[in-house]
């Protein structure tokens, strides 16, 4: 009796095992199509958890005018001026336009070298409170063509609307500069300097203005006071040296006109140079090289 139970012990003990192995033979097997499941044929389990798990972490979509606007504008802060455009059309079709989306659309076109058109979205402007925005921008299309007049103008007028925007008075004095006059571009780049003593790009317009003048004492303290780099220093001399053909073509258009129109053309055009030795620097610029 006691040899039949162990042998039925046996028995059955064979058979749980048989019954384990092939339990665990299955679960390999499931596993083994779950593997290629999220391998080679879509989205698995997992990947879809961290998929939803991402969308409910996404910013919201703006969901008010100014929150798009925002975005619009950040957008453009960081360079990415195409999806700009793309959003500024989502956003005129949904809440429709506006001198704001006329202004960043006319900045986006002329980043994304779009003359003509970014033109007309800024000639949009000049009847709206946004005025001084459209012809600052008339202005830098112009300038960028080489047209440093015709910049000088609109940037004059962009001036007179918004007095006191230190980027706008560089422009016009950078412009006038490029045109050949060093006598107007001092007052704007003066001003610049005063309402905005660390903008970088300021700084550099009044140390071409010092060079075009002949300080080159004081544009070398500028620029050492400022550390501008050996690329921006390099630009720099470049410009003074286009300065000095625009104040000598200046200077040739002058000579070629009757002598009676002469005295009338020099009083509203300076030339390369002409204050040299007249006036001590003025203090801002004392305050830049300190």
């Amino acid at each position: 009796m006691a040899h039949s139970l162990s042998f039925d012990s046996l028995a059955r003990t064979a058979y749980d095992a048989a019954r384990c192995a092939a339990a665990l033979a299955a679960l390999a097997l499931l596993g083994a199509c779950a593997s290629k499941d999220l391998v080679g044929y879509g989205v698995g389990p997992q990947a879809e958890r961290a998929a939803l798990a991402q969308q409910a972490n996404r910013d919201p979509a703006p969901d008010t005018p100014g929150m798009y606007l925002g975005l619009i504008d950040k957008m453009q802060s960081e360079g990415l001026y195409f999806a700009s455009l793309a959003h500024i059309d989502a956003y005129e079709k949904q809440y429709g336009v506006s001198p704001d989306t006329n202004l960043l659309r006319a900045d986006a076109l002329r980043m994304t070298d779009q003359p003509a058109a970014a033109a007309t979205a800024y000639g949009q402007l000049l009847k709206t409170p946004l005025a001084a925005r459209g012809y600052r921008g008339l202005g830098l299309i112009a300038g960028a063509a080489g047209d440093f007049a015709g910049a000088a103008q609109e940037l004059q007028q962009a001036a007179q609307l918004a007095p006191t925007d230190a980027v706008t008075l560089s422009d016009l004095g950078y412009a006038r500069l490029r045109n050949g006059d060093v006598n107007g571009a001092r007052v704007p780049l003066m001003k610049a300097a005063e309402l905005d003593q660390n903008n970088p790009k300021i700084v550099s317009n009044v140390a071409l203005y010092l060079l075009a003048n002949g300080d080159r004492a004081q544009a070398l303290a500028v620029m050492n006071r400022q550390k501008l780099t050996p690329d921006v220093r390099a630009a720099i001399r470049s410009d003074a040296a286009k300065v000095a053909a625009a104040g000598r073509a200046q200077a040739r258009s002058l000579q070629a006109q009757p002598q009676q129109q002469v005295g009338q053309a020099t009083a509203g055009v300076g030339t390369v140079a002409s204050a040299q030795g007249v006036e001590p620097a003025p203090r801002v610029l004392q305050r830049f090289a300190q």
